[in-house]
């Protein structure tokens, strides 16, 4: 099965999420070089010849209305995102009830017109695997998932996305159905923006999971053999972090400032 066609709402998950960022620092970055040349910067203005410093003047009042009309922009722009927001529920209730075999899809044969050889298949409720299908066909999500991760992902039914208005930023929510894994029906992720326009990203917060007791994806248990002649004839054994897609629910603290990133270059 393909993801083609299958809008999960994840690109905020990955790349997507980083180039915007990108996009938005580079463009503010050469915004902010045309402000202080025109506004802040005084004294380097008085060395300008009269003519040239007019010139920079009018630049600024060009700024000054760009900035006007990027403001109802992006007033326009979230109008627009709450009103389809609106109009995509219906659709992905029906997909959710396709997937899980809550609903039927249109043209799938009935009781009275399946044969025997029928039988079998319609056993078999809604898309099995289908998020797990999708993600792994996604560039950016199929990095992230290994084969241990895969058993617990088969129980994913549903992933809903939507913005959070305190503190600005948006959700993620990943709907599990029961599982040997872990106790948690729902698992979340939510990003805080420092400016719902900018996405630079102020910090992540992620549900901690709630493992049953020896199915933690994210640690691996290492055997090690007691050294000859030790009292000790048992095995040694401890945890180690490991790969999975479930660390992204663990997310790293975004430094305070800039001494915090240098502190972190350094290490």
């Amino acid at each position: 099965m393909s993801n083609e066609g299958i809008n999960f709402n994840m690109a905020d998950l990955g790349d997507a999420a980083l180039n915007e960022e990108a996009r938005a620092g580079l463009v503010n970055a050469l915004k902010n070089k045309l402000q202080n040349l025109a506004g802040e910067h005084t004294d380097m203005l008085e060395n300008l010849s009269p003519n040239v410093r007019k010139r920079v003047e009018v630049l600024r009042e060009i700024q000054s209305q760009h900035d006007e009309l990027e403001a109802k922009f992006f007033e326009e722009r979230a109008a627009l995102e709450a009103k389809y927001q609106k109009l995509y529920q219906p659709l992905y209730a029906k997909r959710y009830d396709i997937v899980n075999g809550v609903g039927e899809a249109e043209g799938t044969p009935n009781e009275a017109t399946m044969d025997q050889g029928e039988d079998k298949a319609a056993e078999e409720k809604g898309v099995p695997d289908f998020w797990l299908t999708a993600m792994k066909n996604n560039e950016v999500l199929s990095e992230e998932i290994t084969e241990r991760d895969e058993g617990a992902l088969k129980y994913l039914k549903d992933i809903k996305w939507y913005r959070i208005e305190e503190p600005k930023g948006f959700k993620l929510e990943f709907y599990f159905d029961t599982n040997p894994y872990f106790k948690n029906a729902l698992l979340t992720k939510t990003y805080h923006m420092i400016d719902e326009d900018e996405p630079i990203l102020e910090k992540a917060i992620g549900t901690e999971i709630e493992w049953y007791p020896g199915k933690c994806l994210t640690q691996k248990l290492l055997k090690k053999k007691p050294k000859k002649g030790s009292k000790n004839a048992k095995p040694i054994t401890k945890t180690e972090d490991c790969e999975s897609f479930f660390n992204f629910f663990n997310p790293p603290q975004v430094p305070d400032d800039d001494e915090d990133i240098d502190e972190d270059r350094r290490k």
